[in-house]
């Protein structure tokens, strides 16, 4: 469900250099047009569909266009954003609504472990990844200088 910006709510961060979505989009896909001081997504088809423009929006002026599967032809789906999730709201073609609640973020801030607790090799720059060899079933992994 790629990102769009609702012209009307985007107030292009109180015309700062740089907006929010600008600041926090991974493919630096979002982009402040300097006449209208308002922001939009330059190319949808190559969004990440990671919705940190969703969530750091102060005006909540970027939605997303549903896919089929998850909000029907017609319908459309509203991210209300909080500090801890996201409340998103699908309106349907005959007026009904569904909310759905979803977490932000699953550690507190700060907590988040790098490695994601598979600390067993105790270099993070190692060729030797958390889950290999074992989940290939072989004694090693192959390195170009180690031969192995």
């Amino acid at each position: 469900m790629p990102s769009y910006v609702v012209p009307e709510k985007c107030d292009g961060c109180k015309a700062l250099d740089k907006t929010a979505c600008q600041y926090i989009c991974p493919n630096d896909l979002m982009i402040l047009n300097k006449n209208t001081m308002k922001a939009h997504n330059q190319d949808p088809s190559m969004c990440w569909e990671c919705y940190s423009c969703v969530k750091i929006c102060p005006t909540q002026a970027i939605q997303v266009r549903g896919y089929a599967d998850f909000v029907p032809l017609g319908a459309s789906a509203t991210p209300l954003r909080s500090t801890d999730s996201i409340m998103w709201t699908v309106k349907f073609r005959n007026g009904t609504l569904k909310r759905f609640k979803f977490p932000i973020r699953t550690t507190a801030e700060g907590t988040a472990v790098p490695d994601g607790g598979f600390g067993a090799h105790g270099d993070l720059k190692s060729t030797a990844l958390c889950a290999e060899p074992a989940a290939l079933g072989l004694p090693a992994v192959f390195s170009l200088t180690g031969g192995k």
